[in-house]
């Protein structure tokens, strides 16, 4: 990991924000860095989201401040996207709607992702592995300074979520971008972050991995059974998956992960 010696991209301190009187986020101090991949975790409505979009300025905070590196350009896969399967829409296409690129570059990215196969398939026949790389690689096409990952796992089966986590952590190695990951999963995320905040309102804890899933703050927010059964431990893979998830191939020749013990739910 290469990390950038001019600052951080983002930083934010004491940040606040409430809609329509109710307090959302308060006193949040936050900063990323070029080479880093920090997750955001906490239960639904504890504000991951909405910090997400402060930072990247769609919102503006009510107490505090948030700088961003002049120039900075970002790649946003979002929560949800709603396609009308009845629409003819290629991959393509899609990836081209908003932002101009030539058939070249719509192939290095969808490349990048592994899914430069899908250039000329229609959206509404892709699965959700498959429609998640698409995600990521239209994220890809402005070649970000900085990846914001909200809830990218979505839709995708156990083992397609393990392969796309890993696809992010070495598209951070190629790019030397940052990677800011939202989630309320804890299984496999955890172990492909470097830095963990844990958000409901505000920081309960934050650390590296391990520090945080023995934090107190961490077990009162999940409970003692479902945060011990997040465990952390390192494995390596004897085979390797498709876009769908599915099982493709010896992979005896992967490097060993670290990756969480538990089933995937709401956090």
């Amino acid at each position: 990991m290469q990390t950038d010696a001019s600052g951080p991209l983002i930083e934010a301190r004491a940040v606040g924000y409430a809609r329509r009187g109710r307090i959302i986020l308060e006193g949040i101090d936050f900063s990323i860095s070029r080479g880093e991949i920090v997750t955001l975790i906490g239960p639904n409505g504890g504000g991951k989201t909405t910090f997400a979009r402060l930072c990247l300025g769609v919102l503006q905070p009510d107490k505090g401040a948030i700088k961003r590196r002049p120039g900075l350009t970002v790649g946003y896969v979002p929560q949800r996207l709603m396609i009308d399967r009845s629409l003819p829409l290629t991959v393509e296409r899609f990836i081209t709607v908003r932002q101009r690129a030539g058939r070249g570059k719509v192939l290095s990215v969808l490349e990048m992702v592994g899914a430069a196969h899908l250039v000329k398939s229609q959206m509404s026949d892709l699965s959700g592995g498959e429609m998640q790389r698409v995600l990521l690689a239209r994220a890809l096409l402005n070649e970000p300074d900085l990846l914001v990952l909200d809830e990218p796992a979505q839709g995708v089966d156990f083992a397609g979520e393990a392969a796309l986590y890993e696809l992010i952590s070495k598209l951070r190695d190629t790019l030397n971008c940052a990677v800011l990951l939202i989630s309320h999963d804890l299984h496999i995320v955890m172990g492909s972050s470097d830095r963990v905040l844990c958000l409901n309102g505000h920081i309960c804890c934050a650390g590296v991995p391990e520090q945080i899933s023995m934090h107190p703050e961490y077990e009162r927010l999940f409970g003692p059974e479902r945060a011990a059964a997040y465990g952390i431990y390192a494995h390596k893979h004897d085979h390797e998956h498709t876009l769908s998830g599915d099982v493709c191939c010896d992979g005896s020749h992967t490097e060993p992960h670290t990756h969480n013990e538990g089933s995937s739910g709401d956090g």
